[in-house]
């Protein structure tokens, strides 16, 4: 946008919120505040303020990456974006790619959910995510960021799950990484209140355009990511297990009530523009 405008326009970066010492959470009050023009978060957080988001946090609800791209670019993407304007007032100008979660932890190999047992998890603050962790026989441990660290690192509990890149960016020592893709990871890219009204229609559209351009370009980076850190993290002594497909319908199959529940909390014009599974 800098480049595009002549100058004209600045964006200051602010990288990470806990630098001011701010849960993850409040991204979204500042971005309704006005004190971030743009920002971008976790689905996963809006699930109390805005329930339809919790459609997202179905689990096993895209088959590949290029399913939720093409979910999230279209009517599902649509009726979300509606959703956030209604219910927070912020505008949505796009999802990025978090890429799919992954089960780690420091105990054993997990290749079912038998193996599940017993263990303590860290997970992201979502009712969906607790059920599903439950029905694998895990104990949910939930915690913003920061305090979910924090835990992790000293052990406090002995599993968690993310993509392989927050794993690798929150220091995650676990040994064992089941590539278990249970939940697909979006974000929101939000704008406050009101955001274009700032702006002249030109340089509202180039932010706009530029949101979209910077989606693009974060979804093919993440995938390609991901790919390196496997190896990087292999390379460390990482043992990593790959379900097979009967392997991974046990963990379906035991989380099927959960799934279902969650598609029944929706709305059906919403549960329409889900993909079939």
């Amino acid at each position: 946008m800098h480049d595009q405008s002549d100058g004209s326009v600045h964006v200051d970066i602010l990288y990470n919120i806990m630098d001011l010492d701010r849960p993850v959470g409040a991204l979204i009050d500042m971005a309704g505040t006005g004190e971030l023009d743009l920002t971008y978060m976790s689905a996963s957080y809006f699930g109390d303020d805005v329930s339809e988001m919790n459609a997202l946090e179905i689990p096993y609800l895209f088959p590949s990456l290029s399913d939720a791209h093409r979910a999230l670019d279209g009517e599902l993407g649509r009726e979300l974006t509606d959703a956030v304007s209604r219910k927070i007032n912020l505008s949505v100008l796009g999802f990025w790619d978090n890429g799919f979660r992954h089960l780690t932890n420091s105990v054993r190999p997990i290749r079912s959910p038998a193996d599940c047992q017993g263990l303590t998890i860290r997970l992201q603050p979502n009712q969906i995510h607790e059920a599903l962790a439950r029905s694998w026989g895990m104990t949910p441990i939930t915690a913003e960021l920061s305090e979910g660290i924090a835990m992790i690192t000293s052990g406090a509990v002995n599993a968690q799950e993310n993509p392989l890149a927050n794993s690798v960016a929150y220091g995650v020592p676990h040994t064992h990484i089941t590539m278990s893709a249970h939940l697909y990871g979006a974000r929101a890219v939000l704008a406050g209140p009101d955001w274009q009204d700032r702006f002249d229609a030109e340089t509202a559209t180039m932010i706009r355009d530029g949101a979209r351009s910077a989606i693009e370009f974060q979804r093919g980076a993440a995938e390609a990511y991901e790919a390196v850190l496997r190896k990087n993290l292999e390379d460390e002594g990482r043992q990593f297990v790959d379900l097979s497909p009967e392997e991974n319908e046990a963990f379906r199959s035991a989380a099927s009530d959960v799934i279902a529940d969650a598609y029944a909390e929706l709305p059906s014009e919403l549960r329409a523009a889900l993909p079939k599974t």
